[in-house]
């Protein structure tokens, strides 16, 4: 195994990593809470991950995404997150996707949801959020959701927890009504338990944002992916 992921080995065994450089993961979203995940799979090893990101890198992004840099402002965000994680580990295998999942056109978009061993959903849509979660559920992939990270300040305030259990998250709430209607009845997310705050700004309608939030959100997300995946390696131990 490399010498790079020596660390992590010591805490979850050879077995374990070979499992996840076995795996398959896609991220939905590359931005402030999906660059953070999908940054954090790269590093502990994940062998294959899908990037489907339609959007490019702009100056807004430079407060919070991980991958947002003067140099990468106007380019596409899954080659500038390609570039970094090769950077990191020149043999993971990276899948561009540079589009904007729609639910009308994804048959335009050959994504192979039954390759995956894992999905990790950190886009705003919530029409593609939740026809993302009908495919993975659909078939039994297991995946992991991101709710509201905007208009908050407190990271410590991010849960683990069911859809169903979630408060004070207004994308959750209007999540948890679409979902009921297609009698999904479970959904894993990343939610906060902080009050939204009302931005200076009254009149904007983009959320405000911190170089925290979304980063914490994303770690946690990527950390559920990685020992659900390892979870039933001899090697693992909890």
């Amino acid at each position: 195994m490399r010498e790079e992921l020596s660390r992590l080995e010591k805490l979850i065994g050879t077995a374990a990593l070979e499992k996840l450089a076995s795996s398959r993961v896609a991220v939905f979203g590359v931005g402030g809470v999906g660059g953070h995940a999908f940054e954090a799979l790269v590093r502990s090893g994940v062998g294959e991950i899908d990037i489907i990101d339609g959007d490019v890198v702009a100056v807004s992004n430079l407060n919070r995404q991980i991958i947002a840099t003067e140099g990468a402002i106007g380019r596409l965000k899954v080659d500038v997150a390609e570039e970094r994680a090769k950077s990191i580990n020149p043999d993971v295998i990276i899948n561009k996707h540079p589009i904007f999942y729609l639910p009308d056109k994804k048959e335009e978009f050959a994504l192979e949801f039954d390759k995956y061993d894992y999905i990790v959903d950190a886009i705003d849509t919530v029409a593609a959020k939740v026809d993302i979660i009908e495919e993975a559920n659909a078939i039994g992939i297991p995946i992991i959701s991101a709710m509201g990270c905007g208009n908050r300040l407190d990271p410590s305030k991010l849960i683990v927890t069911d859809i169903f259990k979630t408060f004070n998250d207004p994308l959750a709430k209007v999540m948890r009504k679409q979902l009921k209607e297609r009698g999904i009845k479970r959904l894993k997310v990343v939610a906060s338990t902080e009050v939204p705050i009302t931005p200076k700004d009254e009149e904007a309608r983009t959320p405000g944002s911190t170089a925290f939030v979304p980063g914490t959100a994303g770690l946690l997300m990527a950390s559920i992916v990685v020992r659900e995946l390892i979870a039933e390696s001899e090697a693992y131990q909890t």
